[in-house]
């Protein structure tokens, strides 16, 4: 089980430390946490509004209304805890690291398996490609009437089962946030390569 980012009572405490910055509505707050760690971890708003909300309730943080948007600011109360707790937020600030480098880490094996996973997909693609183009090839040379229309339509029909295979898996992927730029990249890559392969262009 992946450990949690914060320890238990450091958000609390760190988001005391954003808002003493300034005065943020939640969104901000969010996206703050979100470039703190990189883009690898962004807190839901199910994770922020209880906690800001408890921080009310304790008198550490006051909110009020900017047009259609709530805005978070500090106390008093809020900064004299803060001052009081001061030597806990290198602690944090050490902790997220750790968090980042993990969360980093999870992220580039997360990649490295798609990869891996999609270059099989592709090279599995590109062999039964192969096999039915000549398996309709073999069908067709048996027709002389219609040799070479045979054959072009045998492989249109192979190509276009393997490109709605192919957009079915990517949209599978983008459903469920594994696709990235690299994984395109790579996409782009392998399918040159297996075109390149297939009529053997140099």
């Amino acid at each position: 089980m992946t450990p949690p980012v914060f320890a238990h009572g450091h958000l609390r405490l760190y988001l005391l430390s954003l808002l003493a910055e300034e005065p943020m509505h939640g969104y901000e707050i969010i996206l703050a946490l979100e470039e703190q760690f990189g883009g690898t971890y962004t807190p839901s708003a199910g994770t922020i509004y209880p906690r800001l909300a408890k921080l009310e309730e304790e008198g550490l943080v006051t909110k009020s209304a900017d047009g259609r948007k709530t805005v978070y600011a500090i106390t008093d109360a809020g900064r004299a805890e803060l001052a009081a707790r001061a030597h806990e937020l290198d602690e944090i600030e050490s902790d997220l690291n750790d968090s980042v480098r993990r969360l980093a880490d999870e992220v580039r094996s997360s990649v490295n398996q798609a990869m891996k996973s999609l270059r099989a997909d592709l090279a599995a693609a590109a062999r039964e490609a192969r096999d039915e183009s000549r398996a309709a090839s073999r069908t067709v040379r048996s027709d002389l009437r219609d040799t070479s229309n045979g054959w072009l339509r045998d492989a249109e029909i192979t190509l276009n089962d393997f490109r709605h295979q192919l957009r079915a898996d990517l949209r599978s992927m983008a459903a469920r946030d594994e696709l990235t730029p690299e994984l395109v990249g790579e996409l782009k890559v392998q399918l040159d390569g297996v075109r390149k392969s297939f009529f053997r262009i140099d």
